[in-house]
């Protein structure tokens, strides 16, 4: 298989050449040999994510506080022949994600590629949020990011190379009633992109963000069997409906891959087109 070779410039920065005349253009989508951690992935949009890297040739690194989750979910993906291993820690806790991280470098090997995924909702209006339930909403949304981003970017530093995708939401460009701790969530989660973009692009990574828009998942199913909820998204979204979890593994696979080498600090909306609407 044809590859790319690194260069390195006075900078230590390491840069692709262009790819070899003949060269297949999906090798540039290859994960073979590339290992990624996606937090919260024992179900829904992680789990989805998780499947397509996986097949995509990618090991993956399942994350979740519920170990029995997080390994029926490992186990269901070993069955459709992915190598996977399970991390229980909480991504709101800094020094756990930095120990689990750390004793996994050490122990099995580096950690290529990492997934932002783990998030919560909590909807009431803003005039009666709980104050803990908005401390608990940023710590999962948008400390997490900090806290499992961090340990492993010292290591992609290290190597002088890594990817990492942060999710986002259509609420990092918009905003709905109800909802505004969590807008303010993943904005932050915009932001924090471009800052950690700014911050380690120099040093060889490529940090960028998906928004997916209104999704099938676990956790939204009230809404996708509210049918005036469910009109209010098909009108509302030029492709006139909801998305489908797997609809999102493109996005994936590419923002992990050599394809996208040259794309850093951007927030790719997966939305069916909701964003370009006024």
């Amino acid at each position: 298989m044809n590859t790319y070779y690194p260069l390195h410039d006075k900078n230590h920065i390491i840069v692709p050449m262009q790819r070899e005349a003949g060269m297949n253009t999906l090798e540039m989508f290859d994960l073979t040999g590339k290992r990624c951690l996606i937090t919260g992935s024992s179900r829904g949009i992680g789990f989805a994510l998780a499947g397509g890297l996986a097949g995509a040739g990618a090991e993956v690194i399942l994350n979740g506080r519920d170990a029995n989750a997080v390994n029926e979910a490992a186990e269901t993906l070993r069955a459709e022949g992915a190598t996977v291993h399970a991390l229980i820690f909480d991504v709101t806790d800094h020094a756990a994600c930095a120990k689990a991280v750390d004793e996994f470098e050490a122990k099995t090997g580096p950690i290529d590629i990492l997934v932002n995924n783990a998030g919560m909702q909590h909807r009431e209006a803003l005039e009666d949020f709980p104050t803990d339930a908005f401390d608990r909403l940023m710590r999962t949304n948008v400390y997490s990011v900090f806290n499992v981003g961090q340990p492993v970017a010292r290591h992609m530093i290290a190597r002088g190379q890594g990817k990492i995708i942060n999710i986002g939401s259509i609420q990092t460009a918009l905003a709905r009633p109800s909802i505004a701790p969590y807008t303010a969530s993943k904005g932050a989660v915009g932001n924090l992109t471009k800052g950690m973009a700014t911050d380690w692009g120099p040093k060889g990574l490529q940090i960028n963000a998906i928004a997916p828009g209104y999704f099938k998942t676990e956790l939204n199913q009230a809404l996708v069997d509210d049918a005036e909820f469910s009109a209010w998204v098909s009108k509302r979204t030029p492709a006139g409906r909801w998305g489908n979890v797997d609809e999102l593994v493109g996005a994936a696979v590419f923002l992990s891959s050599d394809a996208s080498s040259f794309v850093n600090g951007v927030t790719l909306f997966v939305d069916g087109g909701m964003s370009s609407c006024v």
